[in-house]
Order: C-alpha cells, then sequence, then structure tokens
C-alpha cells in the first residue's frame, strides 16, 4: 500500500479540508480542535496522533516539507498531513516506509507479518460500487512514457502493487514520476540518458511486465541489460513470443548472470508484416512499443485487441504515432524516429475488476449496481451469465474519460442460476476473458447443476481452484487445465491460505462473503498487487471483513 491507498476517517477528511488553506509546504499549525477530534481522542486515535507527532517531528529533524516528503513516498502533500494531525489509517508496511523515507525508525515495529482477512459472510450487499481504472494498461502506459521526450501525464491510474514496482523501477533509472494531490494522477519526464547500471534489480524482478521495456529500451541504447521478467526463463511460454515479435527490430537477446543482455542493431521497418505467434497482450504491446519509434511502416498480424492494447494505442496516437486497425488483429503503425510531445491521457476502467464485483454481487445473492463497467470488454461474460439464469439490466452507454471506451453500469438482481450446457473456456479478446474465467467457478459452485471450466492458458491455475471445496463447493480437478464444478454449494466457513494466483485468490475471498461464519483468509498480499481498496469497497457495500496481523 501507498498514503493514499488507506481510507480516510472524517478527521482525515476535516484535515484535508484544513490543509487546503494552509501554505503548500505546510499544512495549518491552528486548526480547530474539532478538525482533528470531536470528542475526547479513542486509544486508537491517540495513538495515531503520537505516531503523527514523531512523523513530523523527523520531518523537521531532516528538513524536509511536507511535499518534500511526499515526493519521496510518491503522494500528496495532504496525505501527509493527515498522517501528522493522526487522521490517517496506518499500516506496518506504510510505518516502515515513513523509516525508511526519514531515515528514522519511528517505532520499533517487531517481527512484520503477512495481512490476512476475517469475513463474516452470509450477509447480502448493496448499493453500487464504481470500477477503477485498468491495471493492466496503467503498467503499459507507463513503460510506453519511456519513448517520449515530452510529459506524460496518466490520469485515474489504479494505486496498486503492480504500478508501484513499475514506478520504482522508473525512478532507479532516472524517470521523473510524481503524483498529484489527488494520488491518481501521474506526472513523467524521462532524461535524455537513463540510468540503467542503477536499475532497482528487486522490484524489476518482481513484476513480469518488466518485460515491456525491451520495445522502448531498444531506441535508447545499442545494448543494455534488463533482469529476468518475474523469475521467467528465456525461451518459456510467457517470454519466448517476445523474442519472436522484437528480433525484427533488430534485437537480440541472451540470458546469463540472471539478466536479459540486449544487442541492438537498428534495420528500419520490418519489410514484412510481423507475426505474432501468441495472441498474447504484452506481446502486442512490446510489438508496438517498438514499431512507434521505428521510422516507417509496421504491419503486426495476429494482434491483440484486448482493453490493455486499445489504451495503449490511443496514448501513442497522442504522440503522434499512427496507428491504423485499432480494435482488430491487424495494426499498422506508422512510426516516427523522435517523440517529443507533452501528452494527457486518462486511462479506461477494468473489465477484470468490473467482473469481480459483479460476482461479488452474484455470489451473496444480491441487488446491487457495477457503474462505469466497459461493457466491450464484458459482452461475452454478460451473454454467458444470461444463459445462466442471472437477471440484470443494463444502462445507456456513455464514454469514458479517454473518449473511446464504451462504458455502461450494470445491476444485477438476485437470481437462480443453472449450469450452462457447453463449456466454460477463454479466448483472446473479443472472446471470454482470460482473467475473468475463475470467476466462473466461484458463479458456476451457485448454479443448479454440472459445469466443465478449460482453463487451457494456464498449466496449473485450475488446481488453485479446487480450494474453493475447503469452503463446501464440489469442486473436482480432472487436469492442470480443467475443473468440474457442482452445485449448488451450501457454501461453509473455513480458514484457507491464500493461493498464490492473483484471480484464484479473489475468487476464495467472494467465497468467503457467501459462506455463513466466519472465514478467515491468510496471507492476502497478493490481491494488493492487482486491487484498489478492495476491502474497503467491499465493506461499504455492506460486507463484514477486518484485517489483522499475526
Amino acid at each position: 500500500m501507498t498514503l493514499t491507498d488507506l481510507p480516510s476517517n472524517g478527521a482525515g477528511n476535516r484535515a484535508h479540508e484544513a490543509s487546503a488553506k494552509a501554505p503548500a509546504h505546510e499544512s495549518s499549525a491552528t486548526a480547530p480542535a474539532h478538525e482533528s477530534s470531536a470528542t475526547a481522542p479513542a486509544p486508537e486515535s491517540s495513538a495515531m496522533q503520537r505516531i503523527g507527532s514523531l512523523v513530523r517531528d523527523a520531518r523537521r529533524h531532516r528538513g524536509l516539507t511536507q511535499q518534500q516528503l511526499a515526493d519521496r513516498l510518491g503522494t500528496s502533500q495532504s496525505a501527509i498531513a493527515r498522517i501528522e494531525q493522526g487522521g490517517q489509517n496506518l499500516t506496518l508496511e506504510l510505518l516502515g516506509r515513513l523509516s525508511t523515507a526519514l531515515e528514522s525508525e519511528l517505532i520499533n515495529l517487531g517481527p512484520t507479518g503477512p495481512t490476512h482477512l476475517r469475513v463474516e459472510g452470509g450477509r447480502p450487499l448493496r448499493g453500487s460500487v464504481v470500477v477503477k481504472s485498468s491495471k493492466n494498461a496503467a503498467v503499459a502506459l507507463l513503460c510506453a512514457a519511456l519513448l517520449n521526450r515530452g510529459r506524460t501525464t496518466l490520469r485515474n491510474v489504479a494505486r496498486i502493487v503492480e504500478v508501484e514496482r513499475i514506478l520504482d523501477v522508473l525512478r532507479s533509472i532516472g524517470v521523473s514520476a510524481t503524483w498529484d494531490a489527488t494520488g491518481h494522477d501521474l506526472t513523467l519526464l524521462v532524461p535524455d540518458d537513463l540510468d540503467m547500471a542503477g536499475i532497482d534489480a528487486d522490484a524489476a524482478r518482481r513484476t513480469r511486465s518488466i518485460i515491456m521495456f525491451l520495445g522502448p529500451l531498444l531506441h535508447r541504447a545499442r545494448t543494455f541489460q534488463l533482469p529476468y521478467a518475474g523469475g521467467c526463463d528465456l525461451g518459456t511460454r510467457t517470454v519466448q513470443p517476445h523474442m519472436i515479435a522484437l528480433r525484427p527490430f533488430g534485437l537480440d537477446i541472451e540470458a546469463r548472470a540472471g539478466e536479459y543482455h540486449a544487442t541492438v542493431t537498428h534495420t528500419g521497418a520490418p519489410a514484412r508484416a510481423i507475426v505474432l505467434t501468441e495472441r498474447g497482450d504484452t506481446v502486442t504491446e512490446n510489438a508496438l512499443l517498438a514499431a512507434a519509434r521505428t521510422d516507417g511502416t509496421t504491419t503486426i498480424r495476429n494482434a491483440s485487441s484486448n482493453y490493455m492494447v486499445q489504451d495503449l494505442c490511443l496514448y501513442l496516437q497522442l504522440l503522434g504515432v499512427g496507428v491504423e486497425g485499432l480494435g482488430t488483429t491487424t495494426l499498422v503503425v506508422h512510426g516516427r524516429p523522435v517523440l517529443d510531445a507533452d501528452v494527457d491521457y486518462t486511462i479506461s476502467e477494468d473489465p477484470v475488476e468490473a467482473m469481480s464485483l459483479l460476482t461479488a454481487g452474484i455470489v451473496t445473492g444480491s441487488e446491487l449496481t457495477v457503474q462505469r463497467a466497459p461493457i466491450d470488454f464484458l459482452e461475452i461474460e454478460l451473454a454467458v451469465l444470461a444463459e445462466m439464469g442471472l437477471r440484470y439490466e443494463l444502462s445507456p452507454d456513455y464514454l469514458a474519460d479517454n473518449g473511446h471506451t464504451r462504458l455502461a453500469d450494470i445491476t444485477i438482481s438476485p437470481s437462480v442460476l443453472r449450469a450452462p450446457i457447453d463449456k466454460i473456456h477463454p479466448m483472446p479478446f473479443p472472446g471470454l476473458n482470460i482473467d475473468n474465467l475463475p470467476f466462473f467457478a466461484v458463479i458456476a459452485a451457485q448454479a443448479e447443476g454440472a459445469t466443465l471450466i478449460h482453463d487451457w492458458v494456464y498449466d496449473n491455475r485450475a488446481i488453485h481452484l479446487s480450494d474453493l471445496t475447503r469452503l463446501g463447493a464440489d469442486v473436482r480437478l480432472l487436469d492442470p487445465h480443467r475443473v468440474l464444478v457442482n452445485g449448488p454449494t451450501r457454501w461453509s466457513s473455513a480458514e484457507v491460505v491464500c493461493p498464490p494466483a492473483l484471480r484464484p485468490a479473489v475468487c476464495i475471498l467472494l467465497a468467503m462473503l457467501a459462506a455463513k461464519g466466519t472465514s478467515v483468509l491468510r496471507n492476502v498480499d497478493i490481491i494488493a498487487r492487482g486491487y484498489e481498496h478492495l476491502y474497503e469497497r467491499l465493506v461499504e457495500m455492506g460486507a463484514h471483513i477486518e484485517v489483522f496481523h499475526d
């Protein structure tokens, strides 16, 4: 988590309002007492105020303004003001980051353990929830900013672990990345010379998205090194398609000593169309990033047309790159050797988060509205759900802030579900989204009959879905790619260790919302990699979730 990942209580909101009236470098020291607490402080509030005083004193001792400390942490000055006034919830991770930024141990935390959730299930959700922006689009656009000599401003950026890891890498090589006061708009400035020797190798190795540095970097240097992406070995399924896609641009890769050693021989635009051997999202994005600054015309066939690829194409067009075929499997890129533009782009909403929220409502039998859902990327999912008996209504569609993505509000009602006749399996867009497939295991457990789910893309992800049996589901693993789910399920509470895969982990959490009694989900840190404030937002809809540590 980052500072602005944490929810503000009422005092925090009032502190924000007070700090807006004070000079930018410091919050008001004379704010009325009721802005911190209207009554005698509770013990927890008093503890937060004491910690806030420690932060303030350490900051002043270092000669830092609130804004300077905020810049070190990649957050806003108002968030620092809330912390110092005791109006900001704090996690052990956040205290550790503050201690590092201030070069001072604020509090002896003792051993810090993983994060766990205690879930009181069996309660329907209510109201509405707004879909946040796409994680996958955000990381692609952060990598794409390396192409631009001008200023890139990305709006509505997801504040999640995956984004923060990429930012850590970018900052380590000299890129300026500054959050605005809201904590969700990000401005990036790329220096003429990148400090590749100073790259944060630890952060780089903890995200597979680092592989998308290859496309931009081949235009920056004749040779460079990049840490292994997410622990993948050269030649594995997840890496080899990138090598094939980038070879026509003159990129040659050798893997040794834990790094990719890249050599670039610039040959101009590829003479023939690049045919991707895998219609993967990141592979397509890497090819686009390489083509954007290659002078001439590049044709990419068997390209992904998924949501994050479309976001990237729209951003490249703002930079002055010609991109034809948006939303199709053939992209024609008219590259320019120099891209120098001040651009402002708002990231579109996340269809996978939308599906997660829909699933939460479905399994709890709730009347719930999911707002700002990117409907073009959910049509197959909704068609399958309708076949299973889900009752839902769509609002008239409207455009996202990027001026292109079509959105709608989806209202679901409690429904009696039945298993579909055919198996459920993913396909590249416009098929059922690969990342949305696991949610159908939880939904199928609610349905009458047997549902076959075929996860042909990932070798072992289906195995993790069998963890639903701990909560009473009848899930039979047929092989590493297929599970058979029999329903309906009488969910029961249980203690489960979070699987090491993001979407199955969220599936377990959603099933716990449906299970009566108290469940415990342990080691949930992986969920923060792809979701922003998920627990808090579920609580706002009526869920009973408590975060705790050992």
